[in-house]
């Protein structure tokens, strides 16, 4: 992609990397991804926001190759598909100053071997002048680093927030406006990203409220010409009111615990919850994960395999309490042959989980009566629960 103007002084330089499926070696990409770079230019200065994955650095060298100085490289967030090209842009622009937060300063050091020299910190709040073109910083740790920070400029009222408010998507769009994909590919950012720090989140939109927005350019997915799409989306999800959705994770080896499952969704839904099942033999684990940004109840059905949860169960309980979404209550189900153990496994494995904790439903073999009469126990005693929170 060739440089295009977002604004009179600032334009967009990033790499869209359509074929690229997974990131950290963990995340799944169905859309592929972007790296946005974004150039500020003032009357007596200019200044790089971020720059791009290391596999991508050709791409914004090649935007570069009309800028003639280079004063600062705005590092606002250290992980590398943000930072990682900043060495070869030093080396391009010896006269350039890399600024980011003191951790942001400490953490490039290390991960990119930055020399000091070449650095400097930036405080809250603190104001960079480019010449008719102002750099307003703004400190937001846990965003989702802790060295995080979102970078102002009032006079465009643009706001430069990395990480945060991004969507894994490639798409040539320089906005993404308001459509759905692009919403649904933040909400899965925010999902398999953000979640973790909601409470965190909470309190930076909360400061965000003190400026006139008129649009967010995030450093991954298009641009936010109408940034109320996107803060509204968020105060949403990182608000603490579940939705009337129950979504039950569940693996089965040899159909009981698919029986079991089966019977509690369609009790579930009979009494008016909302309900989702994940074979996580198939799932997507970024569906599962948006899922769990609005379920107000997880339960999760496993077989016993050698004394503990399936592999498959044990990953999707570690991923719900790595995540912590703002579900209000838990519950195990499933069945086992010579000697069970998976429900207390499971439950141990979501410490972090600040949910109220179901009676468990552990069956010897294939369900009998009295297992389905405990199934229907556990979906009255959901459908209870919502309707007593007032989300039924």
């Amino acid at each position: 992609m060739e440089a295009r103007r977002v604004t009179e002084h600032v334009q967009w330089m990033g790499a869209i990397d359509w074929h690229r499926r997974l990131f950290d070696s963990l995340i799944p990409l169905p859309q592929g991804t972007s790296y946005n770079a974004y150039l500020v230019e003032g009357s007596e200065a200019t200044a790089l926001v971020d720059t791009v994955d290391p596999g991508q650095s050709e791409v914004l060298l090649r935007q570069l190759a009309n800028v003639r100085r280079l004063d600062y490289i705005v590092a606002q967030h250290a992980e590398q598909d943000h930072a990682g090209t900043i060495p070869q842009v030093l080396a391009r622009y010896p006269e350039a100053k890399v600024v980011a937060t003191p951790k942001g300063k400490a953490m490039l050091i290390d991960l990119l071997h930055l020399p000091d020299d070449r650095m400097t910190t930036v405080d809250d709040g603190s104001v960079l002048s480019l010449g008719g073109v102002t750099l307003q910083f703004m400190h937001m740790p846990w965003v989702h680093w802790p060295e995080t920070m979102v970078t102002y400029v009032p006079e465009e009222k643009l706001l430069f927030t990395c990480d945060f408010l991004g969507s894994h998507l490639a798409t040539s769009s320089l906005y993404g406006e308001s459509d759905a994909l692009t919403v649904a590919a933040a909400k899965r950012y925010y999902a398999e990203i953000m979640m973790p720090f909601r409470r965190m989140i909470a309190k930076h939109l909360a400061h965000l409220g003190d400026l006139d927005i008129g649009a967010i350019a995030p450093s991954h997915g298009p641009i936010w010409g109408h940034p109320a799409t996107i803060l509204d989306a968020y105060q949403d999800w990182v608000g603490d009111t579940p939705g009337n959705l129950a979504i039950v994770p569940f693996v089965s080896m040899h159909g009981s615990t698919g029986t079991m499952v089966q019977y509690l969704v369609a009790g579930l839904a009979a009494r008016g919850v909302e309900v989702h099942p994940f074979d996580l033999t198939v799932v997507d684990l970024g569906e599962l994960a948006m899922a769990m940004v609005d379920a107000a109840t997880i339960i999760i059905g496993a077989p016993t395999v050698l004394g503990g949860a399936h592999p498959q169960a044990a990953y999707a309980a570690s991923l719900a309490n790595a995540l912590r979404p703002k579900a209000r209550y838990a519950g195990v189900v499933g069945s086992y042959g010579w000697a069970g153990g998976a429900t207390k496994a499971l439950v141990g494995m979501l410490p972090a989980l600040r949910v109220e904790l179901l009676d468990p439903v552990e069956v010897r073999g294939k369900p009998r009566d009295d297992d389905f009469a405990a199934l229907d126990r556990m979906a009255d005693a959901v459908a209870d629960r919502h309707r007593n929170d007032g989300l039924l």
